[in-house]
């Protein structure tokens, strides 16, 4: 049984991306508008690939990351429900600096490039949130080279995980990846990045169960922050 497709104009006008797009201007993005199947494993696209619009995440969970010459993996980020990537790459007209998996069965919708240039031309309120939605990618990139330069690898762990507030003791933090990748996103080995929560397990800082960990010294837990 063929899956049903969604209607692209009521998820894109939830984003608030196109918040105060008109109908009309919706619609005619929406006809540039592709749903993506990825299942999990699945590649979205690949490094060296043309950059023909961006991707927007309906549901699943998408990995952003290259492979060095030695075979090791490096994941740039990990992208969730509402989240989109590739739009610098469009407007430089470049191929796809990284590669794109699926950690998950995905749906994404592909905005074509054209449909997005034609909206940024009727409406520049389109064209301030698009760049709003970029400089807050690059400063997330800025903060991940100051932390990679500046902070210790168990500062990056504990870090990541206060990093959503309120956080109090006896709260559980559900990882939302596997360990290796988050390994991999904090630029920290697998078996480093174990060590770390095997001491804060042993120092009655935190308790952890398969991805749940649970706080149990959030002052403790403080003094790793530096």
């Amino acid at each position: 049984m063929a899956t049903p497709r969604i209607d692209p104009r009521e998820f894109l006008k939830r984003l608030p991306l196109f918040a105060d797009v008109s109908t009309d201007e919706l619609a005619a993005v929406a006809a540039a508008t592709t749903e993506v199947h990825v299942p999990r494993g699945s590649a979205v696209f690949q490094r060296g690939d043309p950059c023909n619009g961006f991707h927007t995440v309906v549901y699943g969970q998408i990995k952003l990351g290259f492979v060095s010459v030695q075979g090791n993996e490096k994941i740039v980020e990990i992208l969730g429900p509402g989240h989109s990537f590739g739009e610098a790459l469009m407007f430089m007209d470049k191929p796809y600096i990284v590669n794109a998996h699926a950690l998950a069965d995905c749906l994404l919708l592909h905005i074509a490039k054209n449909a997005v240039f034609d909206e940024i031309e009727r409406n520049p309120l389109f064209a301030r949130r698009m760049l709003a939605g970029m400089s807050r990618r690059l400063h997330g990139l800025i903060s991940d080279v100051e932390s990679y330069s500046l902070r210790s690898g168990s500062q990056r762990i504990v870090g990541y995980l206060l990093k959503d507030e309120p956080v109090d003791n006896g709260t559980r933090i559900t990882l939302g990846v596997s360990k290796k990748l988050l390994a991999s996103r904090l630029n920290l080995t697998p078996e480093y990045f174990s060590r770390v929560l095997h001491e804060l397990v042993d120092q009655g800082l935190i308790s952890v169960r398969g991805r749940d960990i649970t706080i149990r010294n959030l002052a403790g837990l403080r003094t790793y922050e530096g």
